[in-house]
């Protein structure tokens, strides 16, 4: 069984993947070996090796989430990245971040620490549920828009209800009147399919700690190139200079990868848990969860007599088939 291959305690029923995940006994065994050939030789690993390894990473993950290497980085996790997009706009008293009611508790706070800090505003556009379409969830959003607006953050997958949101329309919308997104992917990848380039977001953040499977400490930031230059580094280091870095990349890449001596050990792992889904058909494993809960989800209706949060009939099982890993 799938289950046997995961390191989870076999008396317990693990159903809260959303919050931390579960790491495959594989994965986890080649996160470990990547943390003994660092403690092998640290400054041959940490000052020479690192950078190229991933560089590799990055480049199987673009594959996966169809991005350049040049487009992502690794970082902890989600609201770590949120931290460094929301410290590095320059925001004016009076700015408008445009946000729903749907949002992460932790990236609220970021947000509304910046808002505090600069005078800016973070402001929360009422979603009301249960949503019939995606058109009813754009044209809400929408009526919190206005001539102040500067950056729309929301999450693609909610945390708190499991919605999907319309990320390609809005993102096309917003960047149509020079509107900076913001897309909090931390549940996304690994649960539906993921093309950042089709998105057509300017920032987006994962995580892949959770329905990736890899180990704890393994999330990514996408940046668009053209947006790349607005990003400034939480933590200045020897990666702020690029000539320090070896080989040297983009600014974007060298300020936020160095940061000071950290175990790259989970983000180097991201590649063996890509490969482990590819090798266990996780695709076919996510319909029937999917399936399951849609059962579920039926069910609690007919017995509550309560309308679902948004509409059942999405056909995953086409939408996954059509889905295929990049070599």
């Amino acid at each position: 069984m799938l289950r046997d291959l995961l390191l989870l305690d076999p008396n317990i029923i693990f159903l809260n993947h959303g919050s931390f995940g579960a790491c495959p006994r594989p994965v986890f065994d080649k996160y470990q070996a990547w943390q003994r050939q660092l403690e092998l030789e640290p400054v041959q690993f940490l000052d020479v090796e690192l950078n190229n390894y991933l560089y590799q990473a990055r480049q199987k993950l673009g594959d996966y989430v169809h991005a350049s290497p040049g487009e992502l980085v690794y970082v902890p996790n989600a609201t770590h990245a949120v931290n460094i997009i929301a410290r590095s706009l320059n925001l004016k008293p009076g700015d408008e971040i445009l946000t729903t009611d749907h949002e992460y508790g932790g990236c609220n706070f970021a947000w509304e620490f910046i808002a505090n800090k600069t005078g800016a505003v973070y402001k929360r556009q009422h979603i009301p549920l249960p949503v019939s379409s995606a058109e009813q969830v754009i044209d809400q959003l929408w009526r919190g828009v206005n001539t102040n607006t500067k950056v729309i953050f929301f999450c693609h997958i909610t945390s708190p209800t499991a919605l999907i949101m319309p990320v390609e329309q809005i993102c096309q919308k917003a960047r149509q009147v020079g509107i900076l997104s913001v897309i909090d992917g931390a549940h996304a990848p690994g649960q539906i399919p993921l093309d950042l380039r089709s998105l057509q977001a300017d920032f987006y953040i994962g995580n892949c700690h959770k329905w990736m499977l890899s180990p704890k400490g393994a999330g990514f930031f996408y940046a668009r190139p053209e947006v790349q230059d607005l990003i400034e580094p939480l933590i200045v280091s020897w990666g702020y200079q690029s000539r320090f870095s070896s080989p040297r990349e983009s600014k974007f890449i060298d300020a936020l990868q160095w940061a000071g001596t950290k175990d790259p050990a989970a983000a180097l792992s991201v590649p063996s848990a890509i490969e482990f889904m590819k090798e266990y058909h996780w695709d076919d494993v996510r319909i029937s969860c999917h399936n399951l809960l849609r059962d579920a989800m039926q069910r609690i209706n007919q017995l509550t007599g309560l309308l679902p949060l948004y509409p059942l009939d999405n056909n995953f099982s086409d939408k996954w088939a059509r889905y295929k890993y990049q070599s």
